[in-house]
């Protein structure tokens, strides 16, 4: 889940942030992938509030196509039900693989961790890191890229061995 941000300073600096952060992350991907033995595709996901059962998901996934064809009255009730149910935000993942070997790397979180200082999914807020951030406001692109890529390291560091 994305840190909540409870200050407007910090809103424009994770907005300054967020697009260069994700960009860098995917190039020391590109990079790491070209030396390791690993390969990796990128996937959208849905990802679900902790302790979600199967059945809610699917209940909520079948509420969710039901609004495709629902008629203004229905999609009204699909959406009070809906309100009351746990719902998923997207993801994009990184899906590694290696002879019978596989991994996944979720990179919004990755992104979080460049972007915000002692980032931890468990945490609900986080401070930008504002390092990353110049005297100007602008993105100091030698920092940015520099931590992105010791976070990747890290992340292939953390990939099962051979």
């Amino acid at each position: 889940m994305p840190p909540k941000i409870t200050n407007s300073v910090g809103w424009q600096q994770a907005e300054i942030l967020m697009q260069p952060a994700f960009i860098r992350v995917i190039d020391n991907i590109r990079k790491q992938l070209d030396e390791s033995s690993w390969t990796g595709t990128y996937h959208d996901v849905l990802i679900w509030p902790p302790s979600t059962t199967d059945e809610i998901k699917a209940l909520v996934t079948e509420l969710l196509q039901g609004m495709e064809t629902a008629t203004p009255q229905e999609a009204d009730e699909i959406k009070e039900t809906l309100a009351r149910l746990p719902m998923p935000h997207p993801g994009y993942h990184l899906r590694l693989q290696r002879q019978q070997q596989e991994a996944s790397i979720d990179l919004w979180e990755l992104c979080y961790q460049v972007c915000f200082l002692e980032y931890t999914p468990e945490k609900e807020s986080a401070d930008i890191d504002t390092s990353l951030i110049d005297e100007l406001g602008e993105v100091d692109w030698l920092r940015l890229d520099a931590k992105s890529k010791e976070l990747v390291e890290e992340a292939f560091a953390k990939l099962p061995e051979d």
